[in-house]
């Protein structure tokens, strides 16, 4: 529910009424003394209709990303502090004119994770496309998985990668797109179904002796059942 508030001139009809709403910025009002208050409640729900694109993108960030502020966003709150983990945190300015743009970022923190992401939002500014999903090209731009709330994490099931036994690979410049992601190789075997990063387990197979390699996909045993397992080299540099 959005609530317009008018306040009246004494002089009122010649003059306009003071009109105020908790939204990131107010139409232009063209008033004359032919000029109704009905027609002001007209143009103001106009105006929340432009304004749903800008509300739908907000909405998308809170419910995806592990926001820290605000709390508790007002309909009028352009901003979103968004928390990416190793103490470095983002923040979102959207335009509420033009929310499918590039939207203006600042970098909180310190550190090389901190200089990482920025350097690579420098970098890959031009590959903002206004048709895609805003998370999509935020994930194209930082070249990193995006955190997912707190809430969400504790309900879904959060696999560990049987040979590095965390959930997710580090930032870092040198895994490229892998940069942040979680497990993405499972064993086949029914009775074991481990989970790997596809990274973690060409390295452990590169240590074994008995692997075979055929042009770039590595060919070794599960290092839980012994099972077969096959994964591509080039999996990680693309």
């Amino acid at each position: 529910m959005h609530i317009i508030e008018i306040q009246l001139d004494k002089t009122h009809p010649k003059c306009p009424p003071s009109i105020s709403a908790d939204v990131p910025y107010m139409f232009d009002l063209k008033w004359s003394t032919h000029s109704r208050l009905k027609d002001v409640v007209q143009k103001f729900k106009k105006h929340l209709e432009k304004l749903q694109a800008f509300w739908s993108t907000l909405d998308d960030i809170d419910r995806s990303l592990w926001v820290v502020d605000p709390k508790q966003a007002s309909p009028s709150v352009s901003y979103r502090q968004i928390n990416m983990g190793n103490d470095c945190f983002i923040m979102l300015s959207i335009n509420a004119f033009d929310p499918r743009s590039l939207p203006e970022c600042r970098f909180i923190g310190s550190g090389p994770i901190v200089n990482l992401l920025r350097n690579r939002w420098r970098r890959n500014g031009k590959r903002w496309i206004k048709d895609k999903q805003f998370l999509e090209n935020l994930k194209c731009l930082l070249e990193t998985q995006l955190p997912i709330p707190p809430d969400v994490q504790k309900n879904e099931q959060q696999v560990e990668c049987g040979i590095c036994y965390a959930q997710s690979l580090p930032i870092d410049e040198e895994l490229r797109h892998k940069s942040g992601t979680g497990t993405d190789y499972t064993c086949d075997n029914t009775s074991c179904k481990r989970a790997f990063h596809s990274i973690c387990l060409v390295d452990w197979l590169r240590s074994i002796t008995t692997t075979r390699q055929s042009f770039d996909v590595l060919f070794g045993s599960c290092p839980y059942c012994s099972e077969p397992v096959a994964v591509k080299i080039d999996s990680m540099k693309k």
